[in-house]
């Protein structure tokens, strides 16, 4: 399977489907202080652009967790969907969604100085701090 190739995947209770195509095989985890509260921990994410497509969007609740993104969850079980840029068409697809779990890499850690101490990874990643990460979403 290419990476251009659409993955397909649900929320837990089935009222949302989603049919993203990423970037790459990354996965990329956020360790920011909302995506940690959102979750419970880091979020695993692939990139997508505008290539996302939701069935059963009446179903699909939004919070503007800022002011340039908001993130997405099913109104009936809670799932996570994504979180996305206003403008743009930046996507970050949880990759537990997804069906196919192979062949995801590991690629990439954004906001590492926000991660805690009690947990770490040992892939070597390119590793970003909250200061990288804004400047270039924000150009601030």
């Amino acid at each position: 399977m290419t990476a251009l190739q659409e993955r397909t995947g649900t929320c837990l209770c089935g009222a949302v489907r989603l049919a993203a195509t990423p970037k790459s095989l990354h996965v990329g985890v956020c360790h920011c202080d909302m995506c940690r509260q959102w979750g419970g921990g880091p979020m695993f994410a692939i990139e997508c652009e505008e290539s996302v497509r939701f069935e059963g969007e009446p179903h699909i609740g939004v919070y503007p967790s800022s002011e340039w993104a908001e993130r997405g969850f099913c109104r009936h079980c809670g799932t996570h969907l994504f979180y996305r840029l206003k403008e743009g068409g930046h996507y970050a697809i949880p990759v537990g969604l997804l069906k196919e779990v192979e062949p995801w890499q590991f690629a990439e850690e954004i906001f590492i100085d926000r991660k805690p101490g009690f947990y770490s990874f040992a892939e070597p990643t390119r590793k970003q701090t909250e200061a990288e990460v804004l400047a270039q979403f924000t150009g601030k």
